[in-house]
C-alpha cells in the first residue's frame, strides 16, 4: 500500500523498516522533517531518539552508540554536516557503521535553504580529515529516499562504514506516493563491539594508532575495502543510452529534471541519453568509460546544481575524445526542463539541430 509523504519522512519509515535502532540529531532546515518524524516514530516503536544540543554532540552520540552496537542515524544540512566532520573521521578510523541523511542546501556559510548539491566535494571525497570514504547514495525521489534508508543499514554493517544519503531540498520536501517495504530488518549481534559484557570484554574501539606500522596498516585495510566497495555496491540508472550521441549525466533533483529533458529532445530526433548515479561513491566510472569507448557518444553534458563537482569525475572516467560540458546551477536556482534543454545542447549544433 502507497503512502503520501515526504522525501523527509520517508527516510525515516525506510530507517525503522531498515533495523536502525537510535536517532540522534539537531533539526535544521530543509531536513528538520526526518528529526521530527523521528521524535515520534522512533519511540513510538520501541527505538530512541534524542535531540542532541548541537552537530557535534550528535555525532559523538552516534560514535558511542555504534561502539555499543546499536544501528545509528542522524540527518542534517551542510553547515551541520560541517559541524560534525571530525566525528565522522574518528569514526572512519575506528570503522563503525553509521548512516547520516545531508539534505543540501545552498552555501557556503548560512546561505539560504534553497536546493543545492554543492556538499559533493565533501560527502563524496571524505567528510573530514584523513584517507577515508563513505558510501554515498543519491536518491531522486521520496520512494528512494525510503528505499536507500532502508538499504542503509545493512550496507553499513557489511562495511563497517558511514553510509551517506545525499539528498537536496526538493527531493526532501516534495510529497509523493511511497510504497513502504513489506520486511523489517534487524541488525546481529556484532563479535567487534561493546557490549558491557564478559564476550566482549577484550574488544578495542580507537581512532588512534600510535605506531606508524599500525596506521599505515589500517589506512591499506581501508583502501581494500574501498576497492571492495566498488567492485560490490557500484549502482546507476541508463535512459536510452544504447544509440545515444550526447548523454546526460545527473544526479538527484538535476536527474528528475534532465529526465524529462531528454524525453522532449528525443522527440525533436535528437540522439541524447541519461546515465544518473544511485552511488557517488563508489562512483560508476567504468561504466561511464564504456559508453566512451565506442564510436557513438561524441558529447557529454554534466547537469548539477553546483559548480561542477561532479563534472570533475566524469571527466577522469572518460576518454579524452569525448568532450565534457558543465551546466550549472548556484546559489538556490533550480533549472526549469527549457533550461537544461538549452544548457546541454549548446554549441553541440552537429549532434543537437534545433530544439523545439
Amino acid at each position: 500500500m502507497k503512502q503520501l509523504m515526504k522525501g523527509n519522512e520517508a527516510v525515516i519509515h525506510g530507517a525503522l523498516l531498515g533495523g536502525a535502532t537510535h536517532f540522534f540529531g539537531y533539526p535544521i532546515t530543509p531536513a528538520s522533517e526526518i528529526a521530527h518524524a523521528g521524535a515520534d516514530l522512533f519511540n513510538k516503536t520501541g527505538r530512541h531518539f534524542l535531540q542532541a544540543e548541537s552537530e557535534v554532540a550528535a555525532i559523538n552520540m552516534l560514535y558511542g552508540a555504534a561502539g555499543a552496537g546499536a544501528r545509528v542515524m542522524t540527518a542534517s544540512s551542510g553547515p551541520g554536516l560541517s559541524l560534525m566532520a571530525e566525528g565522522i573521521s574518528y569514526m572512519a578510523g575506528s570503522e563503525l557503521p553509521c548512516v547520516i541523511v545531508d539534505v543540501q542546501r545552498a552555501g557556503p556559510g548560512l546561505g539560504n535553504i534553497w536546493p543545492e548539491q554543492s556538499d559533493y566535494n565533501a560527502v563524496v571525497k571524505g567528510g573530514g580529515h584523513g584517507n577515508f570514504r563513505n558510501v554515498v547514495l543519491a536518491p531522486n525521489s521520496a520512494q528512494e529516499m525510503c528505499d536507500f534508508t532502508f538499504q542503509a543499514f545493512e550496507m553499513a554493517d557489511r562495511y563497517r562504514a558511514t553510509v551517506m544519503i545525499l539528498s537536496d531540498a526538493y527531493i526532501g520536501q516534495m510529497m509523493e506516493p511511497v510504497e513502504l517495504p513489506t520486511e523489517v530488518k534487524h541488525g546481529e549481534r556484532k563479535e567487534w563491539a561493546l557490549y558491557g559484557d564478559a564476550e566482549s570484554r577484550g574488544n578495542l574501539i580507537t581512532s588512534i594508532r600510535m605506531s606508524t606500522k599500525d596506521l599505515s596498516d589500517l589506512n591499506l585495510a581501508l583502501k581494500a575495502k574501498y576497492e571492495q566497495m566498488e567492485a560490490e555496491i557500484t549502482d546507476w540508472e541508463e535512459v536510452d543510452t544504447e544509440d545515444a550521441e550526447l548523454l546526460i549525466v545527473a544526479f538527484g533533483i538535476s536527474a528528475r529534471i534532465s529526465l524529462t529533458a531528454i524525453q522532449r529532445l528525443r522527440a525533436d530526433g535528437i540522439k541524447v541519453g541519461l546515465l544518473r548515479p544511485k552511488t557517488l561513491f563508489p562512483f560508476p566510472s567504468k561504466r561511464l568509460a564504456e559508453l566512451g569507448s565506442g564510436d557513438v557518444l561524441r558529447r557529454v553534458a554534466v547537469v548539477e546544481l553546483n559548480t561542477g563537482m561532479m563534472a570533475e569525475d566524469v571527466q577522469l572516467a572518460l576518454p579524452d575524445a569525448v568532450e565534457v560540458t558543465r551546466c550549472n546551477w548556484l546559489g538556490g536556482e533550480v533549472p526549469t526542463t527549457e533550461d537544461v534543454m538549452e544548457e546541454v545542447v549548446a554549441g553541440f549544433a552537429d549532434v543537437a539541430g534545433a530544439v523545439r
